[in-house]
């Protein structure tokens, strides 16, 4: 009998034009800004909470996901990013107490407001209770708008297999610095459009960019080919990272409730 690989769910062409969020008329690049700061605040708050790099790169593909299934204008990043990470810790059988959570994220929404950390989040206190409602809440919307199709495959077991191949894996710097574009790529979404082949093979062409190695490109041998990835889309997903870096993010500026949102999109509207 042969065996069964899972994909990863990727979105459909109408949906990476149309998401949710641009049909109810918010702006491409705003919509690009919020998931950015989405994952940022989920990856942080999971370094914080001692997270390992798979429950983090997990919630920010559900992160992303859920936003071609539902519009920005009915859920924010932050409950959103609280569900995310709570359902990821499940999935990936880590333990995260509730407590916990929520204390970590109200400690970093402050910290990206350039708010007092102190006194710390009182676990008794109303914020305490919306929060761990609001996580629970959001971890039901994600897999009901997923279907509960939470199967996430990941690149870095295929990168690290990658560089073996290409005889990079003990090279001094080119494995971290992979590594390294792998975790950015999640605050873009990539891994909602392209598959993990795709975005192994694109880290590793920055990587090699970045520190002037040349990889074979004669026309017929030319590296990629060795992965079954065509050089548009993982030099598309290149892209989609390299992004990242030379349109950073206004975070105090960005909206981070769904009020605030419409206040900043529609601030005519009742």
């Amino acid at each position: 009998m042969s065996r069964r690989v899972l994909q990863n769910p990727l979105a459909t062409i109408g949906q990476l034009t149309s998401s949710p969020s641009h049909l109810d008329g918010i702006p491409s690049t705003l919509e690009r800004d919020l998931r950015n700061l989405g994952a940022e605040l989920i990856q942080t708050a999971g370094i914080l909470l001692k997270q390992p790099q798979v429950v983090m790169a997990t919630a920010q593909v559900l992160f992303q996901r859920f936003y071609f299934m539902a519009s920005l204008k009915d859920f924010d990043i932050v409950e959103i990013g609280l569900g995310a990470i709570f359902l990821a810790a499940k999935l990936e059988e880590r333990s995260l107490r509730m407590t916990h959570l929520v204390t970590v994220y109200d400690h970093v929404l402050r910290l990206v407001r350039h708010q007092s950390t102190l006194p710390p989040l009182d676990p008794f206190s109303r914020r305490t209770y919306d929060l761990r409602s609001m996580t629970i809440d959001a971890e039901m919307h994600i897999l009901k708008q997923l279907g509960f199709n939470v199967q996430v495959q990941l690149p870095y077991s295929l990168m690290i297999n990658y560089l073996r191949i290409l005889d990079l894996e003990e090279d001094e710097k080119i494995p971290t610095v992979a590594w390294n574009y792998l975790n950015d790529s999640l605050r873009t979404v990539a891994h909602v459009a392209y598959a993990p082949e795709v975005i192994a093979v694109a880290a590793i062409w920055l990587a090699c960019r970045q520190q002037g190695i040349k990889l074979p490109t004669d026309a017929g041998n030319e590296w990629w080919l060795l992965f079954d990835v065509s050089e548009l889309d993982f030099k598309t997903v290149g892209t989609m990272i390299m992004v990242l870096y030379q349109q950073p993010i206004d975070r105090l500026a960005l909206p981070l409730t769904t009020i605030d949102l419409k206040e900043l999109v529609w601030p005519t509207e009742d």
